[in-house]
């Protein structure tokens, strides 16, 4: 008897929000438009495309021709829309009302430009959590796909997953497609013939089964190798031709496979992502034994029958394990919260868009790829909140001095601002400046990132190669290692402390606050011991923030003391060009290389890509040292250094038995 394996093909293409131009030009041409004129070449195989929605939107501002392709294979029937997230957030990670609107969003977009609304979504990083079906639902979802691995995490044979199933929350229903983990490393990897003749096994094994796969498009050209192997070795069309040239397969659109059959009973999947992100989002500690137990079982051939028994974390552990991801998080959720608790007249299409870019997943986690470690991912999170804030105090006023709890661990910030700057002062940690925003640049100046410890980091330590390739076709970039520049075991120590502006040092001991004011603006008072007294008062005057500290010691004393304090500021040039140090009106060259000065009365930092300036002011004149403050992380490429922000060190001498007065300006000039 033959039998036939529908194939549900889909690829999903994504570019996160605030990525570089050139970068997602370079996508379009190794990428995007070689696979969608190779499909246009093959009009009898059906298949399913997701575009997220700010990298659609760029498509049609910066590249018709692939926009064209696409409008003609849906108009011939022949691509099949699917929606999502218009931003491509977590939708686990986000309020159930910006659920809705992210969905529906996007299907508005989809339909405007394409005529074609979408019946699917597609669950970003396929993070699933049974709280997103009722918005799923009343966004018009039919289904949404996830890989094999969650539902046998639930439990379900691997007999079962030829097809769809059917879950439900509060009585709200959709379906669930199982993506073959086997399709998923098999395609573009495996050579063309071997992959076909697997689909054609799939309903040979288990009858009625399909093959169902939706993967990353960029797989098909962006990955490693894979340019060369999938277009100028013909990959791609071979498949196609191979597929189309079997009797045993059947490529079909997944809504119409939806239409034509019934669910195979009602599943309840638990809270999981692929099998990868789960490791990912494990502290470094808990993602070596792992690893290492991966690694036992595989050696014991037991992995595959207990895989679903072992989970890892859940994807908002990514909170947990980076402060800044969290910080991010609750300020997106403070700033939703005051963006729905305005009248419906209220809330513009402006506003919301902001708050929709400041969901989107990129620059809240990090895995293989870079996401929370890439500044300009992160940066584009924060343009919107601070554009968002703006936005929102000019409807609703806030107090100019607040204290609450931001990021939910039981101690409050001060939010201290006014039209012009906010800064966001953590009084238990040093009083120091988490956050510094400036409303005219739509830019957190504080916006930066603490090394710490990554399991991968074990592989830079020992020296690991990738594993040599056996076998037939390519290396996924999974198994490979490689460096994009040295890394020495100076780069991979953890920073003891946050990397906060005006943290305060007598010598080498840490200045503690316990009292503060906050009469007109949060003044603090502490010291060091019993030795020395240190007073600190923050001030915001239009574009100024300026700290004056009193320090003194009732103790006598002769010998030299030094007092400091630190800065880290985000500037979006970073080790580029764009970016210069002035100190006394003289250059000293980019923020990207080490640098030190004596007796500066004013600093300017000069940085094109911010749109502005940054002018600081000493009284009485400061000894200062500049350096370039990096992280070590992981890529699809290899491991790179990333530089995060801009350290100032700032120094001045203190003797007991005096009191000092130091101030410290900082003056916000956009450009222009």
């Amino acid at each position: 008897m033959i039998h036939s394996t529908p194939l549900l093909l889909g690829v999903h293409a994504h570019q996160p929000v605030g990525n570089f131009p050139h970068v997602i030009d370079d996508a379009v041409v190794r990428c995007y438009h070689p696979f969608l004129e190779t499909m246009h070449r093959f009009p009898d195989f059906p298949f399913a495309i997701h575009i997220s929605g700010w990298l659609l939107s760029y498509l049609l501002d910066r590249h018709p021709r692939t926009i064209v392709l696409l409008q003609e294979m849906v108009s011939r029937q022949q691509a099949e829309l699917v929606g999502a997230g218009d931003t491509e957030p977590v939708l686990a990670a986000i309020p159930h009302l910006d659920r809705v609107a992210q969905l529906e969003a996007m299907a508005g977009r989809l339909e405007k430009h394409f005529g074609q609304r979408p019946a699917g979504a597609w669950l970003t990083e396929r993070v699933w959590d049974p709280s997103v079906v009722p918005a799923l639902h009343e966004a018009g979802v039919k289904y949404v796909m996830v890989d094999d691995y969650h539902f046998l995490c639930a439990g379900a044979a691997r007999e079962q997953l030829g097809g769809f199933h059917r879950t439900e929350e509060n009585g709200q229903c959709i379906d669930v497609f199982p993506i073959s983990e086997d399709l998923r490393y098999r395609l573009p990897f495996s050579e063309a013939a071997t992959t076909v003749a697997h689909i054609e096994g799939i309903s040979e094994q288990h009858p009625d089964s399909a093959g169902i796969y939706f993967d990353d498009i960029e797989k098909f050209g962006l990955w490693p190798e894979t340019y060369s192997w999938v277009y100028e070795k013909g990959w791609l069309e071979q498949f196609l031709r191979g597929v189309l040239d079997s009797p045993h397969i059947q490529p079909m659109h997944y809504r119409d496979y939806l239409a034509g059959n019934r669910p195979r009973g009602v599943i309840y999947l638990p809270t999981v992502s692929y099998s990868e992100m789960n490791e990912w989002t494990l502290a470094p500690k808990a993602a070596r034994c792992y690893a290492a137990f991966l690694e036992q079982e595989k050696t014991a051939g037991r992995l595959e029958n207990r895989k679903a028994f072992i989970r890892g974390g859940i994807w908002k552990n990514f909170l947990t394990r980076y402060p800044e991801s969290n910080w991010m998080h609750k300020r997106m959720l403070q700033l939703s919260r005051r963006f729905h608790a305005l009248p419906g007249r209220q809330q513009s299409k402006a506003l919301r868009a902001d708050l929709h870019e400041a969901q989107a997943n990129d620059a809240y986690w990090h895995g293989l790829f870079g996401g929370i470690y890439l500044p300009h991912l992160r940066r584009a999170v924060f343009n919107a909140i601070v554009r968002l804030e703006a936005g929102l105090d000019r409807l609703q006023p806030r107090p100019e001095l607040e204290r609450m709890d931001l990021d939910m661990d039981g101690s409050d910030e001060l939010l201290y601002h006014n039209h012009a700057l906010q800064i966001i002062i953590r009084p238990e940690s040093g009083a120091a400046v988490t956050e510094w925003d400036c409303y005219g640049l739509q830019h957190n100046l504080g916006d930066t990132l603490a090394r710490r410890d990554e399991a991968y980091y074990d592989k830079i330590r020992h020296g690991s190669v990738s594993p040599e390739h056996t076998g037939e076709g390519i290396t996924s970039a999974h198994d490979r290692i490689a460096f994009k520049a040295e890394i020495g075991p100076d780069d991979l120590t953890p920073d003891a402390s946050p990397c906060h502006s005006f943290q305060d040092w007598l010598d080498d001991d840490a200045v503690s606050y316990g009292e503060h004011s906050l009469q007109q603006s949060p003044h603090f008072s502490g010291g060091v011991a019993d030795a020395w007294a240190v007073s600190k008062r923050y001030t915001l005057t239009d574009n100024r923030l300026t700290v004056n500290y009193r320090v003194e010691s009732a103790r006598k004393g002769v010998e030299s003391h030094c007092f400091s304090t630190r800065l880290f500021l985000a500037m979006p040039s970073c080790d580029g060009p764009a970016g210069q140090l002035f100190a006394n009106g003289r250059s000293q060259g980019g923020f990207g290389s080490p640098i030190q000065g004596e007796a500066a009365s004013e600093i300017v930092l000069e940085d094109a890509v911010m749109g502005g300036k940054i002018v600081l002011r000493f009284q009485p004149p400061v000894r200062w040292q500049g350096a370039p403050h990096l992280t070590v992380s992981q890529s699809e490429a290899g491991f790179e250094k990333i530089m995060q922000a801009l350290r100032l060190d700032l120094e001045w001498p203190v003797q007991m038995g005096k009191a000092h007065i130091i101030e410290v300006q900082a003056e916000v000039i956009p450009h222009g």
